[in-house]
């Protein structure tokens, strides 16, 4: 879509003024991304313009729009939130801030960053579904733009696209946007058997389009004569759905029966089942095939009967049956809810307050916890796991974790019914609390006012982390005092096993700095954590002695130094023997070669002070040379001149491709070819087909090394070979 083509469908729900104001967010953007431009080589503002016209497609309100529009100009230019806030509202600045990346916070690691990036993403979600609405929108018009990426950085992006945003797409019942993030992450992840499925479903269209034709004339016949009228499509299996079934039950592609569908969309509920009558009088069910999604909707809102007959030509066929409104929501999902029509928002807040009732534990878990890759586990565990649905003694339903036990059911109800459970009957009988519970199970919670509370064992025991919460909760509450002395007696006896005096280590200033380091406003809520198995006594430690272990290792890294240079050589061999390195203006040190970027004649080089083994030799790109606090550290090196005889290095290659029969074998041959020893192979494969090939080889040179890659890249279904560092 084009700006002007966005605005115009939005005016086909939006008033005047709306349209005025989105026209205004639109130019403020365009300003600001003016000398901006994508990989594709296209103005930057082409971006924005995209995700606003997925959501307009979704109905969505002005200020969501027009936070599309504005989403990246806080992390990509010199607009402020304050700008923003003044120019369009608190709402609009409120939604833009919730997608903005924390890209100016420096960050131990890619992976510490990226599980903070989601952390804010969530939380702002739990404040505002219309967040992720947006987010959603951003990532679906990256994936379509992917291909302008490098290959390591489209899968990278593909695998977390599956990981995160797919799932939570299904969770919020956005089935369109879920199914192309699904399919486009295939293509990037496993291209060679998305192509296959695509070819394979292109070469049956016609038969199948025939077949479904076939199907809705007879059932339009028989709903004629219901006098029911309905709406009758054929069905689109899609291309992941298709790969998932072929990779997890093991089947080919001709196996895969459900690829014939037809969906039937009806006025009322009471017309779904009556089609569903007539479905099952014409054509015979298939045998636990039937499922009744209106009666028990999804955790994600969707409502839907589905069934599988034995059609017309005796093959299975499904059908799916559902009311418009059903459609809707099962097509857009919780944007549904957010339709804008007449003026205002429409959405039923109590209906959203009880579907989407586990926003709220998001708030819980960013409370309970410091760690942003802890809490993104936590939210994989709890939103993305397969579900279970289990019942009151009364009838009502609970949807919960795969693998959760009683106590899991007992938190979920509430807290104190948690805290003082005592036993659990499943189906009427007794179960102890570690029993995993199982769909249609009735679940019963046996209490006693005089119990003495939770066990630390049931955080181990539980599976939700709604659960595991709720006991932390309960120990950091109800045993504070105790905590913090088991803490602090445990932090002691850390300290003394790593061979320091506590009351060196445990310094006002270095409690304060570790305290702010995991978020503690007082060293007591530190204790107190370390008391209650928060976090560990010996992560505490690692941090307060780090400053003082790096003072030590200096002081002896230079007192090793010179003892080394001290030393006579007939006590010292020379390091060039056995390396072919010399370090500059220094002979007789011993000289190694660093196994962890395992450099060889050609690279670029440096040495390295170690504390008491010499001097280490690494590659000059390997991140453990190029951090500021080792610079002091560095020599300068080079490679021996003139070798009387060829010396072998070992390098470490990671070489990945499509799994298919024999692969391994070909990349053995291939580098048998070469001429090249092969030290160390082991290999693996994925749920999405790729296998990865880990591999030490002897080589002589970079030269050499270079031989050796282009040969393997020959072999057919290879997609990238490259050195790796430890």
């Amino acid at each position: 879509m084009t700006s002007e083509q966005v605005l115009e469908k939005a005016g086909e729900y939006l008033s005047e003024k709306d349209v005025a104001f989105l026209r205004k967010a639109y130019e403020a953007a365009e300003y600001a991304h003016r000398e901006q431009y994508r990989r594709s080589g296209e103005p930057y503002i082409w971006h924005p313009v995209q995700v606003a016209g997925i959501l307009v497609e979704l109905g969505l309100d002005p200020n969501t729009i027009a936070a599309a529009f504005l989403h990246d100009v806080v992390e990509d230019t010199d607009v402020t939130l304050a700008d923003l806030e003044k120019d369009f509202g608190a709402e609009v600045a409120m939604l833009v801030d919730g997608v903005t990346k924390l890209g100016k916070i420096k960050y131990k690691s890619k992976e510490e960053q990226q599980a903070e990036n989601h952390r804010k993403m969530f939380v702002a979600m739990a404040k505002d579904i219309r967040v992720i609405l947006i987010k959603l929108a951003d990532r679906l018009h990256n994936m379509r733009t992917l291909k302008h990426l490098p290959p390591e950085k489209q899968r990278r992006i593909a695998n977390e696209t599956l990981e995160i945003f797919a799932p939570l797409a299904h969770r919020l019942g956005i089935s369109t946007i879920k199914w192309e993030l699904e399919d486009t992450s295939l293509r990037y992840l496993n291209p060679q058997q998305y192509y296959r499925i695509v070819n394979l479903m292109k070469k049956k269209r016609a038969e199948r389009e025939s077949y479904i034709d076939e199907v809705k004339s007879l059932i339009v016949d028989r709903l004629d004569g219901m006098q029911i009228e309905a709406e009758i499509k054929g069905r689109a299996k899609h291309i992941y759905s298709i790969y998932r079934k072929m990779v997890l039950q093991n089947k080919q592609f001709n196996e895969i029966y459900d690829l014939l569908a037809v969906r039937i969309i009806v006025k009322s509920i009471k017309d779904c089942y009556a089609v569903l009558g007539t479905i099952h009088t014409q054509w015979k069910p298939m045998p636990g095939r039937f499922k009744d999604y209106i009666a028990m909707p999804k955790a994600n809102m969707y409502q839907s009967l589905h069934t599988t007959v034995i059609g017309p030509k005796g093959d299975p066929l499904e059908v799916q049956i559902r009311s418009e409104e059903m459609h809707r929501v099962a097509e857009f999902g919780v944007a549904a809810h957010w339709a804008y029509k007449e003026g205002k928002t429409v959405a039923d807040a109590e209906t959203l307050e009880d579907k989407m009732s586990w926003f709220r534990e998001i708030i819980e878990w960013q409370n309970n916890t410091n760690d942003a890759q802890e809490f993104m586990e936590s939210l994989k565990i709890d939103l993305f796991s397969d579900m279970v649905f289990v019942f009151s003694p009364k009838g009502d339903v609970m949807e919960l974790p795969k693998g959760s036990v009683p106590l899991d059911y007992a938190y979920r109800i509430h807290t104190e019914v948690g805290n003082r459970c005592i036993g659990a009957k499943v189906n009427g009988k007794m179960v102890p609390l570690d029993h995993q519970l199982k769909t249609g199970d009735i679940v019963e919670i046996l209490t006693s006012k005089h119990s003495y509370g939770p066990s630390q064992d049931w955080i181990k025991i539980t599976q939700s982390s709604h659960a595991k919460n709720k006991i932390r909760q309960w120990f950091k509450k109800e045993r504070r005092e105790e905590n913090v002395e088991k803490g602090r007696d445990l932090v002691e006896k850390e300290i003394e096993k790593k061979g320091f005096k506590p009351k060196e280590v445990l310094t006002t200033e270095n409690i304060e700095r570790v305290s702010e380091k995991f978020n503690f406003t007082s060293d007591e809520d530190m204790y107190a954590a370390v008391g209650y198995q928060g976090i560990t006594a010996a992560q505490i430690v690692t941090r307060l002695t780090d400053t003082i272990r790096k003072k030590l290792d200096e002081e002896q890294d230079i007192q090793s130094l010179k003892e080394q240079i001290d030393e006579k050589p007939q006590h010292r061999p020379s390091g060039k023997a056995s390396t072919g390195v010399t370090v500059k203006g220094v002979d007789n040190l011993l000289i190694r070669l660093s196994r962890c970027c395992n450099p060889v004649p050609g690279d670029d080089i440096v040495g390295y002070i170690t504390k008491g083994r010499g001097v280490s030799i690494h590659r000059s790109d390997c991140p453990n040379v190029n951090q500021e606090d080792v610079q002091a550290r560095l020599l300068p090196v080079e490679w021996e001149k003139e070798v009387q005889k060829p010396k072998s290095y070992q390098v470490d290659i990671e070489i990945s491709g499509y799994d298919r029969r024999s692969l391994l074998n070909d990349v053995l041959q291939a580098v048998a070819e070469t001429k090249t020893n092969i030290n160390a192979v082991s290999g693996r494969s994925d749920k999405n087909k790729m296998a990865t090939i880990n591999m030490t080889i002897s080589i002589q040179n970079i030269g050499h090394l270079q031989r050796v890659v282009d040969r393997i890249k020959q072999i057919s279904d290879i997609y990238t070979v490259r050195r790796i560092m430890h």
